[in-house]
């Protein structure tokens, strides 16, 4: 039996056990951008459900997907001051607010999926959680954000003179910005939710995501060029307001913590599922996916993009831990 399979058997039991259980005395709000059925939307579901069993029907989770409480920017300051206890975040919107999330949301800093879980699940992973508290959010879990794709409306890239003049939206993040520019694009920030109408109007050329991001957004549907050139790695982050987490006691803060873990392996096993599913559905629609590229180029033009971000002796440490870790 799978992790996933115990963990789903024993959700099925809590389910019959939350019924007879007392009515939720807290229930917390969750917000993430992505659909319903999504793998951080799931995972956060049977987080909730972990939660509720194991506080015997005290403490629920009600999730609110697809950015009903708004894009990611605005979320997350809405974190912070507790008017929402918890958020699924890609890490690009925290780069400037926690100076660690910038390194490994770097290009090319993660070799593959599994070195990238190798580093979130180890000591650099807790490092890296505890690095929101100072900013007023708890970092619970790192989830998956897949391989991150460059697609657009216009062209295939095969090579990075391809890029040259390209607006490509990026999140709203610093190094997101200048690794566009070192590729010679102009990069055009905005929010996740105003991606599709930009591609269909002309506004951008192009945007960059994950295999699920690109089907679920629909965005294949008015850029049919993908190029799996796989530039970002960068892992996702489920936090919880500290506002909130405070006023837990100690017992119900480790049952928050310990649920969130062990949310992250339904995570990755429904990622793995909906990223084959995802390609299929593109692949069906007649998008063009190119594969053989050199990345080579792509990742020597990042050199000055690791210069000014990873500027400081604890940032430039961190990088060297990342590439050393086997």
């Amino acid at each position: 039996m799978t992790t996933f399979s115990k963990i789903t058997a024993a959700l099925l039991t809590s389910v019959v056990f939350a019924g007879a259980a007392s009515a939720c005395e807290i229930t917390f709000k969750s917000s993430d951008t992505h659909p319903d059925g999504y793998p951080t939307v799931e995972a956060v579901k049977a987080m909730g459900k972990m939660l509720e069993e194991r506080s015997n029907g005290r403490l629920c989770i009600e999730v609110f997907h697809s950015a009903q409480l708004g894009e990611e920017k605005d979320t997350i300051e809405q974190t912070k001051f507790g008017v929402i206890d918890f958020n699924r975040v890609s890490l690009g919107p925290f780069n400037n607010i926690v100076e660690e999330t910038k390194v490994v949301s770097l290009p090319y800093i993660f070799r593959s999926v599994d070195h990238m879980h190798k580093v979130m699940d180890g000591p650099i992973g807790d490092e890296m959680a505890a690095a929101f508290e100072p900013h007023g959010y708890v970092g619970l879990a790192f989830y998956d954000g897949g391989s991150r794709s460059f697609y657009n409306s216009q062209k295939p890239i095969t090579s990075i003179d391809d890029m040259k003049g390209m607006k490509v939206r990026v999140m709203q993040s610093d190094v997101f910005v200048d690794m566009m520019s070192a590729l010679g694009a102009n990069a055009t920030p905005m929010p996740y939710g105003e991606v599709y109408s930009s591609l269909q109007t002309g506004v951008i050329d192009g945007a960059e995501n994950n295999w699920p991001s690109f089907e679920s957004s629909g965005h294949f549907e008015v850029a049919k060029y993908y190029t799996l050139d796989e530039h970002l790695i960068v892992p996702e982050v489920l936090v919880m307001s500290k506002a909130s987490y405070d006023k837990l006691s100690a017992e119900d803060q480790a049952l928050v913590r310990q649920a969130a873990k062990d949310s992250v392996p339904v995570m990755r096993e429904l990622w793995v599922a909906r990223e084959a599913a995802s390609e299929e559905k593109v692949r069906a629609a007649g998008a063009e996916v190119i594969k053989d590229i050199d990345k080579t180029p792509f990742i020597e033009a990042m050199v000055p993009v690791y210069e000014k971000h990873a500027n400081t002796p604890k940032l430039q440490d961190l990088v060297k831990r990342i590439q050393a870790t086997e």
